[in-house]
């Protein structure tokens, strides 16, 4: 079994920053990709940042400049800088990762339980 704990999330005023934490723990054998996803209301779940392995970083349009993606391969951490939050970044944020388990080693995706990230105007 592989837990995958979020936190961080909160309210903050529009141009406010946060500062979102997930780490990994169980039966890892590695971690392939890890990223987050946000979920808004009456919207589908939607990439936010993601950084495989090879640490070339894929970030959503709408988040560009303003978000930044950070891994601790040590750790088995990932973590999302936040910076000029605006109100339509108002979500549930899940953290996600690809986890090669030490049993099977076969891959299985993972998700956090996700933490509500909530900017005001």
């Amino acid at each position: 079994q592989v837990q995958l704990v979020e936190s961080g999330g909160g309210l903050v005023q529009a141009g406010g920053s946060l500062r979102l934490s997930c780490a990994a723990s169980g039966r890892i054998f590695s971690i392939n990709a890890m990223g987050w996803y946000r979920q808004a209301p009456g919207k589908q779940r939607e990439l936010v940042a993601v950084m495989p392995n090879s640490g070339i970083t894929n970030y959503a349009d709408s988040v560009k400049g303003r978000f930044t993606i950070s891994r601790d391969n040590a750790k088995n951490t990932v973590n999302l800088q936040m910076n000029s939050l605006k109100p339509e970044d108002t979500a549930v944020y899940y953290c996600n990762a690809g986890v090669v388990s030490t049993t099977t080693l076969r891959s299985y995706d993972y998700w956090g339980q996700g933490t509500q990230v909530t900017v005001s105007s």
